[in-house]
């Protein structure tokens, strides 16, 4: 697909456009607006796509969990293996600016499915939760408080090294807004063993030395917004002695782990940068 269209539509998650203007462009784009709305449901999810792992799976014990965070009570998404005679080292699944959807949800199995305790949290638990309507989400995450949103993930963090399954040692992985939040949750808990962010903001230069966990950084060669961030982190990394590990997918775009969404999913690059992923879950937990 044309890049252009890609970016567009990145934009329009991310700025965010209305979407009136998004399909205005998108028009103008194509050549029509009938060619625009062919095109359209190539560019959004479709989360009849988002089981790659069962919910009925037999290895998967699911549970929907509650805890107490800032002025509301947090809600999560738990999975984890049902048999298992050692604890579990745990890890927080951080969504994108969409919420806590079905394919987040699946990115949990697929982690309690390679033996951990998973959790995905849902960040917009003070607004009653994530709602169906995409827009509705996007717009929502405006309106968190971002040093309370910050403080509900890490008593989400204590919440897992506390679970009787739990070994103590916690790790995160988030992706393109819980890609920046992975980074932030480095900065802000020195406890935590590894944070592994996929195409997400960078953390302040100045925050960097904070940093305790090992990083691991996946960024699509594509994604010239959230790469144009790298080399001041990089830097600041290296000048801190932070251990870090830092892949850019040639060719790749924003989301490419993201296989529900069919134009920027790249089979490759999320299958490599999960390989990677587990295998620092391994190191560090």
């Amino acid at each position: 697909m044309n890049q252009e269209i890609i970016n567009l539509f990145d934009e329009y998650t991310h700025k965010p456009l209305s979407r009136e203007v998004f399909m205005k462009r998108l028009a103008k784009l194509t050549g029509s607006t009938a060619a625009a709305l062919a095109v359209l449901p190539l560019l959004e999810v479709n989360y009849a796509h988002a089981a790659t792992v069962s919910e009925n799976e037999e290895d998967l014990i699911i549970e929907n969990i509650t805890y107490t965070g800032e002025d509301a009570t947090m809600r999560g998404y738990m999975a984890k293996p049902k048999a298992t005679n050692s604890k579990l080292g745990a890890v927080v699944v951080i969504h994108e600016n969409r919420g806590l959807n079905p394919h987040i949800k699946d990115v949990a199995r697929r982690v309690a499915k390679a033996g951990y305790l998973a959790m995905a949290i849902d960040a917009l638990s003070p607004f009653g939760g994530t709602p169906p309507n995409e827009d509705e989400a996007r717009a929502l995450f405006a309106k968190l408080d971002n040093q309370k949103n910050i403080s509900n993930f890490l008593k989400g963090l204590e919440y897992l090294r506390a679970r009787p399954e739990s070994n103590g040692k916690v790790a995160c992985v988030g992706f393109c807004w819980g890609g920046g939040l992975a980074n932030q949750l480095a900065v802000h808990d020195p406890k935590l063993n590894a944070a592994v962010a996929y195409y997400g903001r960078q953390a302040d230069a100045a925050d960097v030395p904070k940093i305790k966990a090992r990083l691991q950084l996946h960024y699509g060669g594509l994604d010239e917004r959230v790469n144009a961030g790298i080399p001041a982190y990089e830097t600041a990394l290296k000048a801190a002695g932070t251990q870090y590990e830092l892949y850019v997918y040639e060719g790749a775009n924003h989301a490419f782990n993201n296989d529900t969404a069919p134009t920027r999913y790249s089979p490759e690059a999320a299958k490599l940068a999960w390989e990677r992923t587990l295998r620092l879950f391994k190191e560090t937990l």
